[in-house]
């Protein structure tokens, strides 16, 4: 079994980078992911990326993977199950292979957080998305419903207000949290409707999605829709990482050299508990992380 330098978990802001880092520095890396982009590729129009006063999420996101695509960094698309430290030796455990590392970069973002209630697993695809971005112009001159009020959620009702024919925002807050440059865009637009107060009770429908039963303010209705959008936010991808140190919102606890609690073992980008969970603040930890790595390899003599 060949030994790696380092084994990067994950391909969206923080993993990319780290992967530049390292094999620049000369390391025999690896990367591991079922995707490249992360949560970036699912983004809509960002416009506070230094370097860019406008670009989309995937094409941030492409411009990320032809970076990495130049070094000709090896990328195994696989799904990570394990992580354990026998001695020195790190293993990392896929849905199809074992690999071992010197050193781990934990990378892996997070993940749609989902409403738990009847009607979701039925419907997803069916009507119901979580993403926007890819699955937007599907519901073109339709009523659809965007579950949420953060950022997410009115990113993603500032892009279905272009394509659908009304966009129903249900916030469970009493105010929408989103930043308020998103929030006074959706205030102008006269076909998106904003429901405080309010949660989802049940998805409805048929063969498709075709209502939404809500209690708002205390009071349920049916709200007819032929497209659901959730939007409430992320949790961690680190069912595979039992071995490492969470807080109470299950992100891996890091220090600023992006070390765990497990020597060797760095972790990186929103997988973390770096507060505020942004595409530049990834890229940055990413690089440190790398940077960590390498100086851990060259503190280190391995026989």
């Amino acid at each position: 079994m060949a030994m790696y330098d380092l084994i990067i978990i994950g391909a969206g802001p923080a993993g990319i980078t780290a992967s530049v880092y390292a094999v620049r520095k000369r390391l025999n890396i690896l990367v591991i992911s079922p995707d490249i982009g992360g949560q970036a590729a699912l983004g809509g129009d960002i416009e506070n990326y230094t370097g860019y006063q406008f670009i989309t999420g995937p094409e941030l996101a492409l411009k990320f993977e032809e970076h990495m695509r130049k070094f000709d960094i090896q990328l195994k698309d696989e799904s990570v199950q394990d992580l354990k430290k026998t001695g020195e030796i790190i293993i990392v455990k896929t849905n199809k292979a074992e690999y071992q590392a010197r050193t781990v970069i934990v990378a892996s973002g997070k993940k749609t957080r989902e409403l738990n209630v009847p009607g979701e697993n039925e419907f997803k695809n069916r009507g119901l998305t979580y993403c926007a971005t890819c699955d937007a112009p599907l519901f073109s001159g339709k009523d659809v419903a965007v579950i949420g009020g953060g950022n997410s959620g009115l990113d993603a009702a500032i892009q279905l207000e272009r394509i659908a024919k009304k966009v129903y925002i249900i916030n469970i807050a009493h105010e929408l949290t989103g930043d308020e440059i998103m929030q006074e865009t959706i205030k102008k637009d006269k076909n998106t409707i904003v429901y405080n107060e309010s949660k989802v009770l049940a998805v409805l429908g048929e063969k498709m999605v075709n209502a939404i039963k809500i209690s708002r303010q205390g009071k349920e209705e049916i709200l007819p829709v032929e497209g659901i959008f959730v939007e409430i936010g992320l949790i961690p991808n680190i069912d595979f990482a039992g071995i490492l140190e969470k807080n109470e919102f299950g992100e891996i606890k890091v220090n600023c050299y992006n070390e765990t609690n497990i020597e060797a073992i760095f972790a990186a980008g929103d997988v973390t508990n770096v507060p505020e969970k942004q595409i530049i603040i990834a890229a940055g930890e990413g690089s440190k992380a790398a940077l960590s790595a390498f100086r851990y390899l060259n503190q280190h003599r391995f026989s």
